[in-house]
Protein backbone atom coordinates (compact mmCIF):
# COMPACT_ATOMS: atom_id res chain seq x y z
CA UNK A 1 0.00 0.00 0.00
CA UNK A 2 1.13 3.86 -0.91
CA UNK A 3 1.53 5.85 2.49
CA UNK A 4 1.37 9.56 1.61
CA UNK A 5 1.69 12.59 3.70
CA UNK A 6 1.28 16.18 3.36
CA UNK A 7 4.30 17.96 5.28
CA UNK A 8 3.53 20.95 7.16
CA UNK A 9 6.46 22.66 7.14
CA UNK A 10 8.37 24.55 3.66
CA UNK A 11 11.18 22.40 2.46
CA UNK A 12 13.46 24.41 -0.20
CA UNK A 13 13.46 21.20 -2.87
CA UNK A 14 17.45 21.72 -4.48
CA UNK A 15 17.53 18.18 -6.07
CA UNK A 16 19.64 16.33 -3.45
CA UNK A 17 16.15 15.58 -1.63
CA UNK A 18 15.74 12.73 -4.86
CA UNK A 19 17.69 10.40 -2.85
CA UNK A 20 16.70 7.19 -1.37
CA UNK A 21 15.40 6.10 1.99
CA UNK A 22 14.74 10.40 2.13
CA UNK A 23 10.87 10.21 3.14
CA UNK A 24 11.72 7.56 5.49
CA UNK A 25 15.24 8.77 7.09
CA UNK A 26 13.01 12.53 7.40
CA UNK A 27 9.51 11.71 8.26
CA UNK A 28 9.65 7.83 9.52
CA UNK A 29 7.76 6.80 6.27
CA UNK A 30 8.70 3.14 5.36
CA UNK A 31 7.99 1.83 2.37
CA UNK A 32 6.28 3.14 -0.70
CA UNK A 33 5.49 6.29 -0.38
CA UNK A 34 4.16 9.87 -1.74
CA UNK A 35 5.53 13.12 0.55
CA UNK A 36 3.46 16.66 -0.67
CA UNK A 37 5.13 20.16 0.33
CA UNK A 38 5.80 23.00 -0.37
CA UNK A 39 8.84 25.77 -0.54
CA UNK A 40 11.16 27.62 -3.05
CA UNK A 41 13.23 25.17 -5.63
CA UNK A 42 16.33 25.73 -6.99
CA UNK A 43 17.78 23.14 -8.44
CA UNK A 44 21.11 23.90 -9.76
CA UNK A 45 22.93 21.80 -12.37
CA UNK A 46 25.52 19.88 -9.96
CA UNK A 47 21.91 18.54 -7.94
CA UNK A 48 20.11 17.71 -11.55
CA UNK A 49 18.85 13.91 -12.11
CA UNK A 50 17.69 14.75 -15.53
CA UNK A 51 20.70 14.62 -17.72
CA UNK A 52 19.39 16.51 -20.99
CA UNK A 53 19.23 19.78 -18.64
CA UNK A 54 22.62 19.28 -17.58
CA UNK A 55 23.69 19.45 -21.18
CA UNK A 56 21.31 22.07 -21.65
CA UNK A 57 22.23 23.97 -19.06
CA UNK A 58 18.66 24.33 -17.97
CA UNK A 59 18.59 24.84 -14.00
CA UNK A 60 15.10 24.59 -12.90
CA UNK A 61 13.67 27.97 -10.16
CA UNK A 62 10.51 28.52 -8.85
CA UNK A 63 10.23 31.22 -6.47
CA UNK A 64 6.97 28.51 -4.65
CA UNK A 65 6.58 24.80 -5.93
CA UNK A 66 4.07 22.34 -4.64
CA UNK A 67 6.51 19.01 -5.02
CA UNK A 68 5.94 15.86 -4.52
CA UNK A 69 8.41 13.12 -3.37
CA UNK A 70 7.88 9.42 -3.87
CA UNK A 71 9.59 6.52 -3.71
CA UNK A 72 8.41 2.83 -4.56
CA UNK A 73 10.24 -0.70 -4.15
CA UNK A 74 10.55 -3.73 -6.36
CA UNK A 75 10.19 -1.28 -9.35
CA UNK A 76 12.22 -1.57 -12.30
CA UNK A 77 13.07 2.35 -14.00
CA UNK A 78 10.70 1.87 -16.99
CA UNK A 79 7.52 1.20 -14.67
CA UNK A 80 9.12 3.99 -12.61
CA UNK A 81 9.19 6.42 -15.39
CA UNK A 82 5.42 5.02 -16.19
CA UNK A 83 4.57 5.89 -12.67
CA UNK A 84 5.45 9.29 -13.23
CA UNK A 85 3.99 9.78 -15.84
CA UNK A 86 0.68 8.33 -13.79
CA UNK A 87 0.95 11.24 -11.21
CA UNK A 88 1.35 13.84 -14.21
CA UNK A 89 -2.22 12.68 -15.23
CA UNK A 90 -3.43 12.51 -12.11
CA UNK A 91 -2.31 16.06 -11.61
CA UNK A 92 -3.48 17.03 -14.90
CA UNK A 93 -7.27 15.44 -13.87
CA UNK A 94 -7.14 17.40 -10.56
CA UNK A 95 -6.81 20.34 -12.52
CA UNK A 96 -9.48 19.72 -15.18
CA UNK A 97 -12.07 19.43 -12.13
CA UNK A 98 -11.21 22.60 -11.19
CA UNK A 99 -11.55 24.03 -15.22
CA UNK A 100 -8.39 24.51 -16.06
CA UNK A 101 -6.94 22.45 -19.00
CA UNK A 102 -3.44 21.99 -19.50
CA UNK A 103 -1.35 20.43 -22.37
CA UNK A 104 0.27 17.58 -21.24
CA UNK A 105 3.66 17.16 -22.90
CA UNK A 106 5.76 13.43 -21.83
CA UNK A 107 5.91 14.34 -18.02
CA UNK A 108 5.18 18.05 -18.16
CA UNK A 109 2.08 19.91 -18.27
CA UNK A 110 1.81 23.59 -20.22
CA UNK A 111 -0.84 26.00 -19.74
CA UNK A 112 -1.27 28.93 -22.78
CA UNK A 113 2.24 27.38 -23.51
CA UNK A 114 3.51 28.00 -19.95
CA UNK A 115 5.22 25.54 -17.94
CA UNK A 116 3.33 24.43 -14.86
CA UNK A 117 5.51 21.38 -13.62
CA UNK A 118 8.67 19.65 -13.52
CA UNK A 119 9.31 16.41 -13.28
CA UNK A 120 11.83 13.37 -13.10
CA UNK A 121 12.55 9.71 -12.21
CA UNK A 122 15.22 8.04 -11.40
CA UNK A 123 16.29 4.67 -10.17
CA UNK A 124 18.70 4.14 -6.97
CA UNK A 125 19.99 0.82 -6.14
CA UNK A 126 16.43 -0.50 -3.56
CA UNK A 127 13.94 1.91 -5.26
CA UNK A 128 12.77 4.14 -8.11
CA UNK A 129 12.58 8.09 -6.71
CA UNK A 130 9.90 10.47 -8.44
CA UNK A 131 9.97 14.24 -7.55
CA UNK A 132 7.14 16.18 -9.43
CA UNK A 133 7.00 20.24 -9.03
CA UNK A 134 3.63 22.25 -9.53
CA UNK A 135 4.83 26.14 -9.49
CA UNK A 136 2.42 27.88 -7.38
CA UNK A 137 4.41 31.43 -8.03
CA UNK A 138 6.40 30.80 -11.18
CA UNK A 139 8.12 34.64 -10.76
CA UNK A 140 11.62 34.03 -11.38
CA UNK A 141 11.40 30.77 -13.47
CA UNK A 142 14.54 30.53 -16.21
CA UNK A 143 11.53 29.44 -18.91
CA UNK A 144 8.19 31.11 -19.87
CA UNK A 145 6.19 29.54 -16.86
CA UNK A 146 2.68 29.61 -14.99
CA UNK A 147 1.75 29.16 -11.42
CA UNK A 148 -0.92 27.77 -9.43
CA UNK A 149 -2.01 30.77 -7.46
CA UNK A 150 -0.54 34.12 -9.34
CA UNK A 151 -2.15 32.74 -12.92
CA UNK A 152 -4.57 29.76 -12.70
CA UNK A 153 -6.42 31.25 -9.19
CA UNK A 154 -5.62 27.91 -7.20
CA UNK A 155 -5.04 29.14 -3.65
CA UNK A 156 -5.63 25.90 -1.75
CA UNK A 157 -2.49 24.26 -2.05
CA UNK A 158 -3.17 21.78 0.49
CA UNK A 159 -6.65 20.89 -0.34
CA UNK A 160 -5.15 20.21 -4.11
CA UNK A 161 -2.35 18.43 -3.05
CA UNK A 162 -4.17 15.98 -0.59
CA UNK A 163 -6.37 15.46 -3.60
CA UNK A 164 -3.39 14.63 -5.64
CA UNK A 165 -1.96 12.41 -3.12
CA UNK A 166 -5.23 10.85 -1.89
CA UNK A 167 -5.94 9.78 -6.08
CA UNK A 168 -2.36 8.55 -7.08
CA UNK A 169 -1.99 6.21 -4.13
CA UNK A 170 -5.28 4.89 -4.78
CA UNK A 171 -4.61 4.56 -8.90
CA UNK A 172 -1.34 2.98 -8.23
CA UNK A 173 -2.73 0.60 -5.38
CA UNK A 174 -5.96 -0.49 -7.51
CA UNK A 175 -2.76 -1.33 -10.26
CA UNK A 176 -1.32 -3.52 -8.11
CA UNK A 177 -5.02 -4.90 -6.66
CA UNK A 178 -6.30 -5.73 -10.23
CA UNK A 179 -2.97 -7.84 -11.44
CA UNK A 180 -3.59 -10.22 -8.40
CA UNK A 181 -7.26 -11.14 -10.04
CA UNK A 182 -6.62 -12.46 -13.66
CA UNK A 183 -5.51 -16.24 -14.09
CA UNK A 184 -2.51 -16.64 -16.61
CA UNK A 185 -2.76 -17.85 -19.83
Amino acid sequence: MMKTELLNQEIKYEGWQLSPHWIYKNFKIQGDATVAFKGECEVKLTEMVDIEDVINNEPIYSKSMLSFISEQFNVGLVEGVFRQRLLICTIKEALERRGIFPVRSGDDLFVDGKKLTVSIATKSLTSILIHTGINIDSTGAPVKACGLCNDLGITDIDEFALEILKNYSEEIDDIIMASTKVRGV
